[in-house]
Parts: structure tokens; sequence; C-alpha cells
């Protein structure tokens, strides 16, 4: 059913629950040592039953409303997600919300806890980077009934608004890309490796198999990616399979740094090694030769976002759906 982006359970609720004051309710939660653990018990359970969330602010909101939007992102200075933000920020801005960043460090258990913080403090919705969540998260989600966008991927089983591209149906098209330029030994290298990655790589061997080739040369790290990790990656790469012919990096800043460490060894790209990477950062045109990448439409997400959410905030009522904004193989010169 669609969500609704009122209703939040009150103290009065509560109370009326209970069959005691809204004042009892609220010394039980603040001061619990003053009243009866029979009393508190009561609470407790009437509380689990009803879904209620604290909310710090009410106090200070005449109307119940914070106008207040939490946008999580996995990293603060990765510009695939201050695009995103960018978007969303300048579209819900115009309509008088203010949108709070919280940062997850790619960790949904760190997810699960902001989105616990932010709904205690009565934001009206909640934009979270991928689809996969804790089962408390999910349940504090359910609870709150306000609107939930996950973004960057695609589910089949959305919570509510979906908004983004198919990771791995952008690691398949990138991957076919090389095989369409008659490279066969065609390798991976990923860091970091979050769902993302792992999806962008699933779609490499999807290909790779599909061609009847190899899937073996492929190289990871928990490590976030950088241009030096993705010099030092591709060297044991080299090391480990000469006969290589192309790497698909799972992200910009991999790819550039193996371009930089080809450029180190003399290694004509893509002469002797065919390079492309994903996102379409501003590195990738700024090279030489100019990098081949997946290019994702970051700043679209956030604008549809904005969007998505107005109409569910202004009460337009939405289904839980998907909306895939694709994306495109940009070739450069480095294939």
């Amino acid at each position: 059913m669609p969500r609704r982006s009122s209703g939040r359970v009150t103290l009065q609720h509560i109370a009326d629950r209970v069959g005691v004051t809204k004042i009892t309710v609220s010394r039980a939660l603040r001061e619990p040592h003053r009243v009866s653990a029979a009393l508190r018990l009561r609470i407790e359970s009437a509380i689990d039953e009803l879904g209620y969330i604290p909310n710090h602010s009410a106090g200070a909101l005449a109307s119940g409303r914070s106008h207040s939007v939490a946008l999580l992102i996995p990293s603060l200075s990765n510009s695939v997600f201050s695009e995103i933000q960018r978007g969303v920020q300048e579209g819900l801005s115009e309509a008088g919300y203010q949108v709070l960043i919280g940062h997850t460090g790619y960790s949904i258990l760190e997810e699960e806890r902001l989105i616990d913080t932010y709904l205690s403090y009565g934001v009206e919705a909640l934009i979270l980077p991928g689809t996969r969540h804790t089962d408390h998260a999910c349940r504090l989600l359910a609870r709150a009934r306000v609107p939930v966008v996950e973004t960057l991927e695609l589910t089949e089983t959305p919570l509510d608004i979906n908004v983004g591209l198919d990771q791995h149906e952008a690691g398949v098209a990138m991957t076919q890309a090389f095989l369409e330029r008659g490279y066969r030994r065609v390798g991976f290298l990923g860091a970091r490796m979050d769902h993302r990655a792992q999806l962008r790589m699933a779609g490499w061997e999807t290909a790779m198999r599909q061609a009847g080739l190899s899937a073996q040369r492929c190289l990871t790290t928990p490590h976030p990616s950088s241009y030096r990790l993705g010099g030092e990656m591709l060297g044991s790469m080299l090391e480990r399979w000469p006969d290589l012919e192309a790497v698909f990096c799972c992200n910009d800043d991999l790819a550039a740094g193996a371009l930089f460490e080809c450029q180190r060894r003399r290694l004509e790209v893509p002469g002797a090694l065919a390079l492309a990477g994903f996102n379409g950062l501003d590195i990738t045109e700024a090279t030489a030769p100019p990098l081949a990448t997946v290019v994702t439409p970051r700043r679209r997400i956030g604008d549809v976002i904005a969007s998505r959410l107005l109409a569910r905030l202004q009460g337009t009522p939405l289904r839980p759906s998907s909306e895939n904004l694709g994306f495109q193989i940009r070739i450069g010169g480095s294939l």
C-alpha cells in the first residue's frame, strides 16, 4: 500500500490506549523510575503496538511538521553523491524544505542508526543510498509512514519510491563494448566492493560468460578507491595475468589511476591495454586519452527524487515503484 505523509503516532495515542494522561506517558519515557513497573510495561507495550517514534522537535513545531528531509549518502567527498545532493537540495529548497545530510560510510548498520535518529527528530521523508537495509531499519520505516526513496540502484521490491539505474546491466553493456572491439582477455578491477560495485562486477561476469570467455582475471579489494590504488592494483593484475588485453574498472578513480600507471610503464592505451571506468566523472575527459566510462545520470536522479518527493509531501498518492533513468556508454579514447 502507498505510504502516508502524515499520521504520526503521538503521546496522546499512547495515553488513550493505556488509559492514562499524556503527562504520565511523557513521565514514563523521560523518568521511568517515577512510574510503577507494571504501568511502564503497559506503556512500552502500547508503544510497540502503535509504532510510536519520539519526535524531539514536536514541542517547537505547532504545526507538527518539520519541513525537513533526510538524505543519507555513503561518502561526503565522492562527487557521484554530491551531484545527487545538489539536485535534491535545489528541488526541495524551492518548496521550503530543508535537506539534512547523513553520512553512512557505506554501512547499513550506520544507515539504520541514522534512520532512527532522523525519524526521532520528525523528518518528513528519507532518501536512502541503495536498496539493501537491515530488518530493523525496514521496521522503523514501516512504522514511520513517511515517504522513502531508495536510489542509485534498482529493485523489484521497493519500500516506496525507487529512482536509479540498472548497475548490473551497465556492467554488461560496458563489457560488451570491449568485446565488440575485439578484446577477449578482459579483466575486472574493483575497490571497496559495496553492493553497486558487486553488481557491476556481476555484469562483467555475465557478459564474459555469455561470450564463452573466462571471467577469472579479476582483482578486488575492500579498501576505498583512489588513483594510487588503481595504479597499484593494475600493476598486480599485469604481474598475475601478463596476457591481459583490457581492464574494466568499477569506477573512474581506479581507471584514471590505472591509466597513469600505464603511462609510467610506457604502455600505450589502448594499444597495449584498453581501459574503462564507471560513472562519467570529469577526470575521464581530462586524461589523455579520455577514458571510456559508463555515464550515470546523477544530477537527473537528484532532480527526479525531488520531484517525486514533493508530489508525495503535497498529498499526491503514489504506489511503490521503480524508475530506471538509464545510463550511457562513452567510448572515449581508451578503447
